[in-house]
């Protein structure tokens, strides 16, 4: 039986196992959109604007495991995406694009709304494919979900032309993929594997350093069993947080530019590091030539070009994290003796005194403006029992939220690590809530970040989409002004946003409701009237405008040069709120 391209599109999609797409038609994907309007079996969550639906798919992709889909137009629709490939690139997220293209016999000549797609994806993902032959398109998309969800993940483009959409042909969906020269490494050598058992028992100041591919492989079960055994502590990056159980009494926190104290420190001292699908990016690293200096490295990753990428590694090991784990603890359960705690008490102790030294802190006054730590701690306390996903946006709102929201389980933290684009959270926490209907799904942003796709909203409230969205609102591109305090003399340059919407009024445009939380009293009882209503909220909480973001790391400094504080000479703000420079003018006024 011959089918049109656009039903073949349908019944692979189907064989995939989508349950849901986000998308935004245009002229070239309406043959497609047509044969989805006349179906039950996937969902199509209509977007305001073709980012919503990238990062909607993503969003979808990490809270599941599974490829999140998108459909756009072309023309501006694929340049409207672009964002969110190149986000899903940096941060090794499975997301397969469909864009809509002119006709074959069109293509080069500048036809209304072609753009080269091909050529503009190149760059931002894993793979890309225009199909010219609607006979090829159902095993198109067979190698690109496969491309995307094997090997280390990553967003693939299937670029469909709108002839391929409406010509016929025999449907047949093909059981398994070959593709010459792509064949991922999941099995490590048990050579390498064994050395880095051997040097793990002889270790006295061992770190664990947790990338996001401990996450993507599924491997936090063999990484708390090795964390356990050997009783060694665990730093997580950013993308790994909820990987190992951040109230685990073997967990450090987040290390890098933002990291704890004790995090950075430990690895900084260690004396043997063993990277678990971590890439070494710049924000960890620090100044490369000081980076962990007594310390043999260990890095385990499938992706064999992240290997040496960045700094040298004494034993590097290609493969699936999970499978490699599992050999290396079954090495290790026949090979530690003893009571390991012990055997590293020194380093222990060391670590209970950075810990003690310098803990994560903050000062809340009672009568005060609300800080920004202790609305995410309370929200924390608040909805630890209701294991929530937590989407962020991208700013000081990001690492606060990753200092002080401890994550107990992997795929229940979202955000934008390697790209860092303002404007992810709130699509995200959609697209996790489109996957997962019955939790709970937070989305803490900046009032600047939230600003860059509020038109979402209104997707929210169609699909039914309860997200809680926490707006840190304090009127400033928060990490911008932050470095601006520091390194550039408090010129406010372009980071004070004057005019800012009242937030709650424009949630009830969107149909949404809207919460403002004002006093540090009501901060409380305004998160349960949030959490207590039944669809997307935006929740409005003025905080104090000038609070900065510490532990900090300077661009350029070494992983033990940490600020703690805010240095003795930076001035700062008057009781009516605004900040003085030495000359006593304002400048926010005067940048």
């Amino acid at each position: 039986m011959q089918l049109t391209g656009a039903e073949i599109f349908l019944e692979s999609l189907k064989r995939e196992g989508v349950k849901t797409i986000f998308a935004l038609p245009g002229g070239v994907v309406l043959k497609i959109f047509d044969v989805l309007h006349q179906q039950k079996d996937i969902e199509v969550i209509l977007t305001r604007h073709e980012q919503g639906a990238g990062f909607m798919a993503v969003g979808s992709a990490k809270a599941t495991g599974k490829a999140g889909v998108a459909l756009i137009t072309s023309g501006p629709g694929m340049t409207n995406v672009i964002t969110a490939l190149a986000d899903a690139y940096m941060d090794s997220v499975p997301i397969v694009v469909f864009s809509g293209q002119v006709p074959t016999a069109l293509i080069g000549n500048d036809a209304f709304q072609e753009a080269d797609n091909i050529g503009l994806s190149r760059p931002c993902t894993k793979y890309n494919f225009l199909v010219k032959d609607v006979n090829d398109l159902a095993a198109t998309i067979k190698e690109a979900f496969y491309i995307a969800t094997t090997g280390r993940p990553g967003p693939v483009l299937v670029d469909i032309p709108k002839d391929v959409s409406m010509d016929k042909a025999e449907f047949t969906y093909p059981d398994s993929v070959a593709i010459r020269g792509y064949s991922p490494t999941y099995d490590g050598s048990r050579w390498k594997i064994k050395q880095a058992a051997e040097a793990i028992a002889k270790s006295k100041r061992p770190i664990l350093y947790v990338g996001g591919g401990v996450v993507f492989s599924g491997a936090s079960k063999e990484l708390l069993e090795l964390a356990e055994m050997t009783q060694i502590p665990v730093d997580m990056t950013l993308m790994a947080l909820g990987g190992f159980p951040g109230n685990h009494p073997l967990s450090l926190g987040m290390l890098g530019m933002h990291g704890t104290y004790v995090a950075n420190m430990a690895m900084h001292y260690s004396d043997l590091v063993i990277a678990v699908g971590a890439r070494f990016d710049d924000r960890v690293t620090g100044k490369v030539s000081e980076f962990c200096p007594q310390a043999k490295i260990i890095h385990i990753d499938i992706d064999p070009t992240s290997i040496r990428k960045n700094v040298h590694v004494d034993i590097p090991i290609v493969g699936d994290c999970k499978r490699v784990l599992q050999e290396l603890n079954t090495i290790l359960r026949a090979t530690v003796n003893g009571n390991q705690r012990e055997f590293r008490k020194p380093w222990w102790d060391q670590l209970h005194n950075w810990q003690t030294e310098h803990p994560l802190h903050y000062e809340q006054d009672p009568d005060g403006q609300i800080k920004p730590q202790y609305l995410i701690e309370r929200l924390y306390k608040l909805t630890e029992g209701r294991d929530p996903i937590v989407s962020t946006d991208v700013g000081q709102h990001q690492m606060w939220t990753a200092q002080f929201f401890k994550l107990a389980h992997p795929r229940s933290w979202l955000t934008s690590g390697g790209l860092g684009t303002m404007g992810f959270g709130f699509p995200a926490a959609m697209g996790a809530q489109a996957a997962h209907r019955n939790r709970l799904v937070l989305c803490i942003a900046g009032d600047g970040s939230f600003q860059m796709n509020t038109q979402e909203l209104v997707t929210a409230v169609v699909a039914k989409l309860p997200v809680k969205v926490f707006v840190i609102n304090n009127r400033f591109h928060g990490m911008v002004r932050q470095w601006q305090d520091l390194f550039y003399e408090g010129r406010y340059a372009s980071s004070y946003l004057e005019q800012y919407p009242d937030f709650v009024k424009l949630a009830d445009a969107y149909g949404a409701a809207g919460v403002r939380i004002e006093k540090v009293s009501d901060v409380d009882t305004g998160i349960q009237e949030a959490l207590a209503i039944d669809g997307p909220v935006v929740i409005d909480v003025p905080v104090y405008q000038y609070e900065n973001c510490y532990p900090m790391i300077p661009a350029g400094g070494s992983n033990h040069e940490m600020l703690l504080h805010d240095p003795p000479d930076l001035k700062k703000p008057t009781s009516t709120g605004k900040k003085k420079t030495q000359q006593g003018k304002d400048p926010i006024l005067t940048a």
